[in-house]
């Protein structure tokens, strides 16, 4: 199992891996092998679920801090920096990331150097060395439940659950089956019971049958399949002290929330969900308590070639919980420059934060 402490056995299992999922006849792509003296990943461990929570709202009554990022990939020129310095690429906010209990972004991307584009207009893939440089980075684990992650046909999904099943970097959102992907990533921290479940809202109308995972079929985890996520999410709260839904929802541009979004995070937050957060419109988005839940609608783009401009405002959101209590959260404002999120400074800092804060204007959340 991974942590932030295990260097060489992960490493050489990342590029044992990123072998299988290559295939004989790949051999000129290959990717760049994570270089084990350097490589590191996260802090959880995974534990079984229990049949029943029987500690209360509190949990161990110890406070755990987590922080999410928004949409990441590899494309442009972070894939280049990818290929160059997988290892460094992130030193200058791996610090940030690292410094919650657990940290976790979007992966927008299917992890795979084979497979065929799928007819849409734009399509990633990264090689599955990826992986450690996001737990280098101080990343623990990921969400593949988005509008990306089968961007490269079944041959990308086979190679993207080769990753997830091998690897033993935590990915949630796809699976063999609906009830793999469905299924939480659990860890436990301070001995507080943490589930974290990952779907997307956004599917393409000509690849949602296909994409969508069933009892018989590989695939995402899709949150338009509500009464399936609202099951998943309230067996989760049964056997953990705090349940975290990541989603992929909302529409592009928009830095308010759509009714789609307010609609399933009230039912989100009904079935047992302690904290939402997601992403998807490139565009950061308002936050707040629902009553006793934390919403996040929109965190922005996080890894990403943005030019620049709105898309390349971001930040660091991190929710402190105890148990099934919110007791604070914070955004640490950052914008994108050549793909990598920097954390913003003095006046800067402060402008965008007070931008941020009036995000919740639209939302409905308060304070």
């Amino acid at each position: 199992m991974w942590t932030r402490r295990s260097l060489a056995a992960g490493a050489v299992l990342l590029a044992l891996v990123a072998t299988a999922c290559r295939g004989d006849d790949d051999a000129a792509s290959e990717a760049t092998a994570p270089d084990p003296t350097t490589t590191v990943a996260p802090t959880t461990t995974t534990v079984p679920p229990t049949t029943t929570t029987t500690r209360g709202p509190r949990g161990s009554g110890a406070a755990v801090t987590i922080a999410f990022g928004g949409d990441t990939h590899f494309e442009g020129v972070v894939g280049q920096k990818l290929g160059n310095d997988p290892t460094g690429m992130f030193a200058a906010i791996a610090p940030a990331l690292s410094a919650a209990d657990l940290t976790m972004v979007n992966l927008e991307t299917a992890i795979t150097e084979r497979g065929t584009p799928e007819p849409k207009t734009y399509t990633f893939r990264t090689p599955v060395s990826a992986l450690p440089a996001l737990a280098g980075a101080g990343v623990d684990v990921v969400s593949m439940a988005n509008n990306h992650g089968m961007d490269f046909g079944t041959e990308g999904l086979e190679d993207s659950l080769v990753a997830k099943e091998t690897s033993g970097f935590p990915i949630v959102g796809i699976g063999r089956n609906a009830a793999d992907a469905y299924a939480p990533h659990r860890v436990d921290i301070k001995g507080q019971r943490i589930a974290i479940i990952g779907a997307t809202q956004v599917l393409d109308a000509s690849l949602e049958s296909r994409w969508t995972a069933t009892d018989t079929q590989p695939g995402l985890a899709s949150a338009k399949q509500v009464e399936r996520l609202v099951a998943a999410v309230a067996e989760a709260r049964a056997s953990s002290d705090t349940v975290i839904v990541f989603l992929h929802w909302g529409i592009e541009e928009q830095t308010c929330p759509s009714g789609a979004q307010q609609d399933l995070a009230q039912r989100l937050a009904d079935a047992g969900a302690d904290v939402i957060v997601g992403g998807h419109a490139h565009r950061r988005q308002g936050a707040g308590r629902l009553g006793n839940a934390f919403v996040a609608y929109g965190l922005g783009n996080f890894i990403w070639y943005s030019p620049g401009g709105p898309g390349a405002q971001t930040g660091i959101l991190t929710v402190t919980v105890t148990g099934r209590e919110i007791d604070a959260y914070t955004w640490q404002p950052a914008v994108i420059r050549d793909g990598i999120p920097g954390l913003l400074e003095g006046q800067a800092a402060t402008d965008a934060l007070a931008e941020w804060e009036g995000l919740r204007g639209c939302t409905g959340l308060t304070p």
